[in-house]
């Protein structure tokens, strides 16, 4: 027995047991911790029923709340009796509080409060209970009581549900046309000026500031501000039509608040939709959080911009990183005489990879923005000084800098690719006549290919979730404008982004309101780890397709 035992433990198989027992640890806790975000997270775009409940806090007359349930916890009834110095009532052997978002932010100090279960007296949910999303002060609850144009009235009581919903389609119409004038032809009127403005400086530093010249930009300038006068007649037309309806509610105290229809957002009775109908408002919540832009201190609306500028910056950084780490690689196996500096070269690149990331940043920073961006401003865009274009963080210095705090990955995995392609192959390819450089480009390089597509999922998988160097050289709370627009050049570079990893930071740890923020961050969160899968799986597959095409060859 002792025998066998020993034969056994002496094969290694032990060993591999603990490992697979190890890996699927690992595995259960990772899809333990994703499954705990996806559920926290992507709960929070469901339409939850809005309660009414008649409550006694014992310290004043019985109030009424509105709001939805967002979390039940219990309580040691030690530290309830510490807390609150009252009897219980009999026979209650545990405590229970409810947390309570009840909105009507402007009406009242909180929107979320706790409360105590057994201090409620009466709860229902009405039908005609409504919730407003709203573009300021979150959410509100409370009853519909009539609807106004220009301070008169149009309908109230039963009439008044299908009247606002009437004129808030209207009111979605007119902020779409809003929107597009604001963010499109107006941003593109301020561009052209902003670049006529800055050519004619230019003239004047260049000493070419002649009539003639001044003439032609003033007469661009002129077009521009003759389209700007008619937009703007627009814009005030839209913006008179777009305030003229409003609604009076009535809150849970009784007080009446009249909101105006284009403050609004979405309105729902969610306690009379049916569970197709909360699905259906459940997908018009998820597309509107990925396509539409942050509110309210990032604390509602969407996180577009975050995706965009996590997007391009990681295929930036994948632009600039691959052509460096292979080009570095292919020097330093293929062309470089292996020696004593070799190795200190490898070993360097080695301890590279283990540098702390916000190390990268104060480097990106001073390099990169301070150095290189002020030199750039200096040659370049001397007319824009003092004011800086490209001596200030932007997107191309992220990904520069991400691309520098990655290029040790790619390096080390396109060596290790180069260094299993066998030595026939590259024999054959000499002895047929072909050049040291033909070999290598057209037999060493497509066969490592997919050793390079595994350093750059490693680098991308890194880039994506780095935050702190990011902070230092481009990231920004919010962005006015995306890095890609329709004005020439189209990409701009040196412009401030946004960031997922960063968008989670400021969300979880600076917002002002950090009930309302946390589901959003367990939302981001849960969505900045599918875009980095997504990124992964589009490499893993161009890398399966390379290694299936050079299989057969590498064989041979």
């Amino acid at each position: 027995m002792m025998n066998e035992f020993k034969s056994w433990w002496q094969s290694g198989t032990p060993w591999v047991w603990l490992n697979a027992g190890a890996v699927s640890i690992s595995l259960l806790l990772v899809l333990g911790i994703l499954g705990m975000i996806m559920v926290k997270g992507m709960g929070h775009f469901w339409v939850a029923d809005v309660y009414e409940m008649q409550y006694s806090d014992g310290k004043s007359a019985q109030r009424v709340i509105i709001g939805e349930l967002v979390e039940k916890a219990e309580i040691p009834l030690k530290m309830y009796k510490e807390v609150e110095a009252k009897k219980l009532p009999e026979g209650l052997d545990k405590i229970e509080r409810w947390l309570i978002k009840s909105g009507n932010r402007d009406q009242a100090s909180a929107d979320f409060q706790w409360i105590y279960a057994h201090k409620i007296d009466a709860q229902k949910t009405p039908e005609n209970l409504i919730k407003l999303e709203r573009l300021e002060w979150g959410n509100f609850y409370g009853y519909l009581k009539n609807v106004q144009e220009n301070g008169k009235l149009i309908a109230e009581n039963d009439e008044a549900w299908s009247e606002l919903n009437k004129r808030f389609e209207r009111v979605l119409v007119l902020r779409e046309e809003l929107e597009e004038l604001e963010k499109g032809r107006i941003s593109s009127i301020n561009y052209g000026l902003e670049r006529i403005r800055l050519q004619k400086r230019k003239l004047v530093l260049d000493k070419e500031d002649s009539a003639e010249n001044l003439k032609r930009l003033d007469d661009e300038a002129k077009a521009y501000n003759v389209e700007y006068d008619v937009v703007i007649k627009r814009l005030n037309h839209l913006r008179e039509e777009i305030q003229r309806d409003r609604a009076t509610f009535t809150t849970d105290n009784g007080k009446e608040v009249i909101i105006s229809l284009h403050m609004m957002v979405s309105i729902l009775k969610p306690n009379q939709m049916g569970v197709m109908t909360k699905l259906g408002h459940y997908a018009y919540n998820f597309y509107h959080f990925i396509f539409d832009a942050p509110r309210e201190a990032n604390t509602e609306g969407g996180v577009f911009p975050a995706i965009f500028g996590t997007v391009m910056m990681v295929m930036l950084m994948s632009v600039l990183v691959t052509p460096f780490g292979v080009v570095a690689a292919v020097y330093l196996r293929e062309y470089a005489k292996q020696g004593v500096v070799i190795r200190l070269i490898r070993i360097a690149v080695n301890n590279l990879a283990g540098v702390p990331s916000i190390v990268y940043g104060v480097f990106g920073l001073g390099f990169f923005v301070y150095f290189l961006g002020g030199n750039l401003d200096q040659l370049f865009y001397p007319e824009a000084l003092p004011a800086p274009t490209f001596g200030t963080p932007g997107l191309i210095w992220a990904a520069l800098t991400l691309a520098l705090l990655t290029v040790p990955v790619v390096i080390v995995s396109t060596e290790e690719g180069l260094a299993r392609i066998p030595i026939n192959l590259r024999e054959g390819s000499l002895a047929l006549g072909a050049t040291k450089a033909e070999t290598l480009w057209r037999v060493i390089l497509p066969m490592s290919s997919p050793a390079i597509m595994t350093g750059l999922i490693l680098a991308v998988a890194r880039a994506a979730g780095e935050v702190a160097p990011l902070m230092l050289v481009g990231v920004v709370k919010l962005a006015p404008e995306l890095p890609l627009d329709d004005n020439f050049p189209f990409l701009h570079m040196e412009r401030k982004f946004m960031h997922l990893g960063f968008h989670i930071y400021d969300v979880g740890f600076q917002s002002p309101n950090v009930e309302a923020a946390r589901p959003l961050v367990y939302a981001t969160a849960f969505l900045l780890v599918l875009v980095i899968v997504l990124l992964n799986l589009s490499a893993i597959m161009l890398r399966n397709r390379l290694r299936e095409k050079y299989k057969a060859l590498d064989a041979g």
